[in-house]
């Protein structure tokens, strides 16, 4: 699910049922009154590429999977009379039939028709000032918490001395080394009457890999209130010292898009709806509206916003030594506790739940005991946790 669909979506569920995050106690509820209403994520920028849009409904915390819109006709046109094509290439999302990019001082209008026939439009959208992220760095720092870590950091400025506002989001990879990786494992080999385990050679592909993660929040912030429209040292990611994601090779893409204040806004009230704090407040936000309305039924309600945007963007590598020198390095995602397991073995080796290390000589004697220490997946074999395939952008 789109990052922005997913909190569109829950905070849907939070205006429309009673506050249920954050509870010391699980208790039953019933949803009631639940409104099905129509989400719109769509975002074009000024870059040359197939634009996307995603199309899907609201949908209740009890609800496994999210209902995408499928069966609509989509399109984005602008003043001058070009119109922008968008195909269904997937149930709900939707890329525009050729590569274009916003360009400035241009009108820009989203039209919808939902497989039901309704017509939905937003209001038109210019570009905002392009601005160039300037620097993008890492410093080891001791957060509010008092939690020492590395934090992220962007650098920006606006030539044109005007107000900007600005949302990053930002794609990290890592490269994860198995621990307790070894070039045997152990299979089950099936014949007619029974089945026995043997150790075999295993791929060196499950030793080294590189997980990528992205950032799933808004990450806001402003020049408006500053003396130049700059944005100086504004941290976008802080890694506690303890996470071991540093500890071999890192790396982070931050992307930086400039808004109008409207988009902003919306952004930013979207944020405050999606904290516990205001969850709990004792005046429950109500309907979040957009820009994007029904043009058959203006009191139906639209969520989402139709947002017209400049992207910059930087990435930047670094390694656990790089910071700190002497320290301890951080401990794997799991402790790797080896064991001898003997009942159900070959069904643990059947779903690659264990991961062999040696035979076991007596280091586990009990009655319990199977004939071969092991540890833990995803101590042996790092593709749990992520790709093997070396990235194009990785530099050692």
């Amino acid at each position: 699910m789109n990052k922005r669909t997913y909190v569109y979506c829950q905070v849907w569920v939070i205006l429309m049922t009673c506050p249920l995050i954050g509870c010391i106690e699980p208790f039953n509820t019933e949803f009631e009154d639940f409104e099905d209403a129509f989400v719109v994520d769509a975002t074009i920028t000024d870059e040359v590429k197939q634009q996307e849009i995603l199309l899907t409904r609201t949908y209740g915390l009890q609800d496994d999977e999210t209902p995408n819109e499928a069966g609509a006709r989509v399109m984005v046109k602008d003043d001058t009379g070009n119109e922008f094509l968008f195909e269904e290439t997937d149930f709900g999302r939707y890329v525009s039939n050729v590569a274009f990019a916003a360009v400035p001082d241009r009108d820009y209008q989203l039209l919808i028709t939902a497989r039901n026939g309704r017509e939905y439009c937003s209001t038109a959208m210019q570009l905002p000032q392009a601005t160039t992220l300037d620097s993008l760095y890492a410093s080891r720092i001791t957060n509010d918490f008092g939690e020492e870590g590395i934090g992220i950091f962007v650098d920006t400025s606006n030539p044109s001395g005007d107000s900007s506002f600005y949302r990053y989001e930002y794609e990290e990879t890592y490269k994860v080394i198995a621990p307790r990786w070894n070039p045997m494992e152990l299979d089950v080999v099936e014949d007619t009457f029974s089945s026995s385990i043997v150790i075999i050679p295993r791929s060196l592909d499950e030793r080294v890999c590189y997980p990528t993660k992205v950032s799933n929040r808004f990450i806001l912030t402003d020049t408006d209130d500053f003396d130049r429209a700059t944005v100086n040292n504004f941290m976008v990611r802080f890694i506690e010292q303890n996470n071991f994601i540093t500890t071999h090779r890192y790396s982070i893409l931050v992307r930086q898009f400039a808004h109008s204040i409207n988009a902003y806004n919306f952004l930013e009230t979207l944020n405050e709806f999606s904290t516990s704090e205001s969850l709990f407040s004792e005046t429950q936000p109500g309907f979040l509206a957009g820009n994007i309305v029904a043009e058959d039924n203006p009191a139906e309600k639209v969520l989402g916003f139709f947002d017209v945007t400049a992207v910059s963007e930087k990435r930047i590598f670094f390694g656990y030594r790089d910071f700190f020198t002497t320290e301890r390095l951080p401990d794997y995602i799991d402790s790797c506790i080896e064991s001898a397991p003997l009942a159900g073995l070959t069904d643990l080796i059947r779903l690659d739940l264990i991961k062999y290390i040696k035979e076991n000589e007596g280091e586990f004697n009990s009655p319990s005991s199977g004939p071969y220490i092991t540890v833990p997946q995803v101590c042996g074999d790092c593709t749990v946790l992520g790709t093997s395939e070396i990235p194009d952008f990785w530099i050692e």
